[in-house]
């Protein structure tokens, strides 16, 4: 009797560790599912993002046909993100990309008709939409990431992470300035207000003696 009691303890035991490491086996897969969709939404953008560039270049082009190197450097960037084959390659890649854009915008500075053409107009448009996109993806990718990267790093859900090769995923980092979007005013400046004549004279300012204010301590 006591040997059956023993047996079934033992089992019950074995059971129930079983259970624990197949909840931890289904949360790590559950965890990386999470993260590879969450990747697929960036992946999904920045493939919109690379498809507007030729059409974009070509319109920039119709204006400033000598433009040479700005046009190269797009290009190079749109390939480079194109080739990118991991997160952070693809983080890089789109960074350059939109410091080329912020170039290729300022050439459309210097040419009114550029700016006012209905087809660059739009695509601008869609890029800054794209760019809000990218955007909401990366936070959302980096918070699965996060999260997943810390199950398959504590205990004991590392253990089971090593046993059937979990690996970490790259977060999707830009640095801050390159998460602005790429934008051109198209307002013209505003002209200063005209001065008015003074109606009077003002009073003379006694000398000051005052002491400017001290400047903050070199770091």
């Amino acid at each position: 009797m006591v040997t059956l009691i023993v047996i079934i303890v033992v089992a019950v035991v074995i059971g129930l560790i079983a259970l624990v490491l197949v909840g931890m086996y289904n949360g790590l897969i559950r965890a990386r599912v999470r993260t590879r969709e969450a990747w697929s939404g960036i992946d999904v953008q920045l493939k919109r993002r690379a498809n507007l560039i030729p059409n974009l270049v070509e319109t920039v082009r119709g204006y400033a046909s000598h433009e040479r190197e700005t046009f190269e450097n797009v290009t190079r960037a749109r390939a480079m993100l194109q080739q990118a084959g991991t997160a952070a390659d693809a983080a890089q890649a789109n960074n350059f990309l939109t410091q080329t854009l912020r170039s290729l915008f300022a050439v459309s500075e210097r040419y009114p008709d550029l700016k006012a053409n209905q087809n660059f107009l739009e695509l601008q448009n869609e890029l800054s939409d794209i760019e809000e996109k990218i955007a909401f993806a990366r936070q959302f990718y980096n918070r699965n990431v996060t999260s997943y990267n810390t199950r398959i790093q504590t205990f004991p859900s590392v253990v089971m992470a090593n046993m059937f090769g979990f690996l970490r995923f790259e977060f999707f980092e830009a640095p801050e300035e390159a998460r602005e979007v790429p934008e051109v005013s198209f307002a013209p400046p505003a002209e200063p207000p005209a001065s008015q004549p003074p109606t009077s004279e003002p009073p003379a300012s006694p000398p000051s003696t005052a002491e400017p204010p001290a400047s903050p301590p070199e770091a």
